[in-house]
């Protein structure tokens, strides 16, 4: 039974295979701790453990989105409070390093969490992680296919000179056609190879289409609101729900979610200097989704376009504008993930037009743009609120 009135926090070190686990209490004094086999039956042994020697308070797991991905699962499972502990640095290690030290280390950070300044661990196994695997197949895919067309340019330029002349000047697509459809003699292994490399471009692009419309898919009925912005593709907002995770309201503020997203300005002054500078932290792939939609928003949104001409103006330079965009979307990506707004219904816009009569061509003469922007409009592929309403207020007076 638990010792009455006394609070306990419990250290958790994770390995491949087994898990050690120690205790302290509200005092920082040891109390125990054991080595538990990472399988159902230790994941019970270690709730059981840790809640033989007083009330628990909080556990302190390492690695929880690996190693201790299981045990931190079993435990929220069980409504225990969990919090990530960074694994600390080497020279933070003067006391040796073991299995015991380390649990015991993780015990008591966390007990000294008062402001429970802590992360909380991402939830695994969800739809969201998911859609990390098929953003992971779908980079490896790409980088797979540049790497394959890369070396048909290198090695066309050794090629012999007619062979060399047949396929020079060609688009990728033609190139990849022709060589894909040659037929070489047993003996040239150069044409031979180039045909392999061309198939192998055709099967990855097929791969690539396939995964995108899952990405899509997938994002569109997980974040509505972040799959209709304006500027932002699926495979941007893909990485961005992947760096929020299952259980984004873990992100307390849109201020911890720019640092997450490495958009958070950073103090760099010193004596009569002021002035910051970029993070160069937090998640990589996050940050380069956000300067990904920095540059679509540069190169088509007015309003972006407008706020980029009034700050250039006022002397500041591409850099330090590009930052501060990155940290403005990175607050209304934050908003469509964590409280999204309803996402107008637009599935009524095309058969009202058709209804009408009124082709795709009139309706943009209408409104002085492109086709193409009505449709995309129609079919919910580029979201732009007002011009929703001006667009249904026209239809239904026509």
């Amino acid at each position: 039974m638990p010792t009455p009135h006394r609070h306990v926090y419990a250290g958790i070190d994770t390995h491949a295979d087994t898990h050690h686990v120690a205790i302290i209490d509200e005092l920082g004094r040891k109390l125990d701790d054991a080595e538990f086999p990472t399988t159902p039956a230790g994941y019970a042994a270690i709730l059981a453990f840790i809640t033989t020697l007083g009330t628990l308070r909080k556990v302190g797991i390492e690695g929880t989105a690996s190693y201790g991905a299981g045990i931190t699962a079993h435990l929220r499972s069980q409504q225990i409070e969990v919090r990530e502990i960074i694994r600390p640095n080497r020279q933070a290690r003067r006391g040796g390093k073991s299995d015991p030290i380390d649990a015991y280390a993780a015990a008591k950070a966390i007990a000294a969490d008062d402001h429970d300044r802590l992360p909380i661990p991402k939830l695994l196994g969800g739809v969201i992680a998911g859609l990390a695997n098929l953003l992971c197949a779908y980079t490896t895919a790409v980088k797979a296919r540049t790497t394959a067309i890369v070396q048909i340019k290198n090695k066309l330029v050794t090629a012999d000179t007619a062979f060399r002349q047949a396929h020079r000047g060609l688009n990728d697509k033609t190139l990849i056609a022709r060589l894909a459809a040659t037929r070489p003699v047993a003996t040239d292994y150069q044409r031979k190879a180039l045909r392999t490399l061309a198939r192998r471009y055709q099967n990855l692009t097929g791969e690539i289409d396939e995964l995108l419309t899952d990405i899509t898919t997938v994002v569109a009925d997980t974040a509505p609101a972040l799959a209709a912005a304006k500027g932002i593709g699926p495979v941007s907002a893909a990485k961005l729900l992947v760096t929020a995770g299952e259980n984004p309201e873990r992100i307390r503020s849109k201020e911890a979610f720019a640092a997450l997203c490495g958009v958070s300005p950073l103090q760099a002054s010193s004596g009569k200097t002021n002035r910051h500078r970029l993070n160069r932290g937090g998640n990589r792939q996050a940050n380069q989704a956000l300067h990904q939609i920095v540059l679509v928003r540069m190169s088509s949104d007015p309003r972006t376009r407008a706020y980029v001409a009034r700050r250039t103006a006022e002397g500041k330079s591409k850099r330090e504008i590009m930052r501060c965009l990155k940290r403005y979307i990175a607050n209304e990506v934050y908003r469509h993930i964590v409280r999204p707004e309803p996402v107008p219904a637009v599935d009524d816009l095309r058969p009202l037009r058709q209804s009408k009569k009124i082709s795709l061509e009139t309706a943009a003469g209408h409104f002085n743009t492109w086709p193409t922007t009505i449709s995309y409009l129609e079919r919910g592929k580029r979201r732009d609120d007002d011009f929703v309403i001006a667009y249904r207020e026209y239809l239904l007076a026509a």
